[in-house]
Formats: C-alpha cells, sequence, structure tokens
C-alpha cells in the first residue's frame, strides 16, 4: 500500500507540489505492483480558487465543479488504460475553514454528487458520508475534526480506514 497524498496538493493545478495531473504516471502509474487506485483529491482545487490574490494562491486556479471532474476523468482513463480500478473518495465537508465559502461548497456538493452517481469510477468509498456532522452536513463532525475545520483528527482517519470495504480489493477468479 502506498499513501501519495501531498498536503495542499489540487487535481488540476500545482500549489504545493505538482498537481495529481502531472504526478500520475509517477507516483501511481509507474508504482511496481499497482491494482488499484484510491482518489480521494479535490478539495484544494475548490478551497484555494477561492481565496483574494496572494503570493500562495492565483486568481486562475479559481475552479468549476466540472473543471475537477473532468480532471478526475482524465486519471480514470489513464488508470483504465493501465488496467487498474480506481475508486472515487468523496470530498470531505470543510466549514469553518479558512478557505470555505459557500461557493465552494455548492462544487463540493456537486463533485461528490457526481462521484457518487457517475459510475465513472470503479467504486464510491463515501467518505463526505462518514465524517460529516448530520446536524450540519457541510461541517465534519467536531469528533473527527482536526481542529482546521477541514482536515480530520486521528479518530476521523480511523472512520475512514474503516469506511472503506475491504472486498472493493478482491480478485475475481483467484487471481
Amino acid at each position: 500500500m502506498l499513501n501519495q497524498g501531498i498536503n495542499g496538493n489540487k487535481v488540476l493545478n500545482s500549489l504545493l507540489g505538482d498537481s495529481a495531473l502531472l504526478r500520475f504516471d509517477k507516483d501511481v502509474l509507474g508504482q511496481a505492483g499497482v491494482k488499484y487506485v484510491i482518489m480521494q483529491e479535490g478539495i484544494n482545487d475548490i478551497g484555494f480558487g477561492t481565496l483574494p490574490p496572494n503570493p500562495v494562491t492565483d486568481p486562475a486556479t479559481d475552479v468549476s465543479a466540472a473543471q475537477v471532474i473532468a480532471g478526475y476523468q482524465q486519471l480514470i482513463a489513464q488508470a483504465h488504460a493501465r488496467g487498474l480500478k480506481i475508486f472515487g473518495g468523496t470530498l470531505l465537508p470543510f466549514k469553518d475553514s479558512f478557505y470555505y465559502t459557500a461557493a465552494g461548497e455548492a462544487k463540493r456538493e456537486a463533485v461528490n454528487a457526481w462521484i457518487r452517481t457517475s459510475g465513472a469510477f470503479d467504486g464510491v468509498i463515501d467518505f463526505d458520508r462518514v465524517l460529516r456532522d448530520p446536524d450540519s452536513p457541510s461541517q465534519l463532525l467536531p469528533r473527527y475534526d482536526s481542529g482546521d475545520h477541514g482536515h480530520p483528527n486521528d479518530e476521523g482517519y480511523a472512520a475512514m480506514a474503516k469506511a472503506v470495504d475491504l472486498r472493493l480489493f478482491s480478485v475475481p477468479n483467484g487471481r
């Protein structure tokens, strides 16, 4: 099992390290023995795009839900071309984080709806459903919040791990 996550990473635009589109070939497809991919990325594309221009962000990086989805479609196509199964992880709630906006929340909801219903991924891992506050679905459940309102704490990451149905990784015909 490899974890190729990078803090602050985006699907479409590079910020803290190359974007997922730029690094997917090397970090995923170029790794020996890879059979499955869990893609859970995109909230930084949405959130950082809402910030005013500054040295870290660029107003040109404001993206739509459709653009994030188009990025996923490219990554899905690359994974499938290599015979890999790729599973979509829904984006976590981020209300009260430093880059939350109502417009960003609408994008997150649209992206999650697509992940859940498009059938483009080989399966869905609904991290949003597991970690969101049922009384305020755009917010992390307080017991899972690291304190920045965007990242889970250790208990939240454990809940995410438990949300992964290991049957997704079974190989038909015993191969």
